[in-house]
């Protein structure tokens, strides 16, 4: 998939989009970039009702390229160098946000699929039903 983005939008627009697409993973929005494999500073993190224009270094639109074959790296990259915004995939672990830190070398799909994977694991029960006491 790919998304024209333009100075008119919001956060929320572009993180709902790419939630569509990805159930399992979330994208937020930082005013402070960060490096490969690196994490953001939560103080940093952008407002989803924030202007993508109030954010932003390039004053151009750009189109990017969620596609499921686009690694977490390659995905923050097309922010940085296309709209000069700094963005962070983060990929749902249970009931937590992971920030795909030590995996920006996956793809969009294969992290999607861990996390899809670990959303259905089942939990090991406290004690085994099997016991009869």
């Amino acid at each position: 998939m790919k998304m024209l983005i333009t100075e008119e939008f919001l956060v929320r627009y572009i993180q709902d989009e790419f939630h569509v697409c990805y159930p399992h993973l979330k994208l937020e929005f930082f005013r402070q970039p960060h490096g490969l494999y690196e994490g953001s500073h939560r103080a940093d993190k952008v407002h989803p009702d924030t202007h993508i224009d109030e954010i932003r270094d390039f004053h151009s639109a750009a189109w990017i390229d969620f596609g499921g074959y686009v690694t977490a790296a390659e995905l923050e990259d097309q922010f940085t160098h296309l709209l000069g915004l700094s963005a962070q995939v983060f990929r749902k672990s249970g009931n937590v946000w992971l920030e795909t830190t030590e995996t920006d070398d996956l793809t969009l799909g294969e992290l999607e699929e861990r996390g899809s994977y670990e959303a259905i694991r089942p939990g090991i029960p406290d004690n085994d039903l099997n016991e009869q006491t």
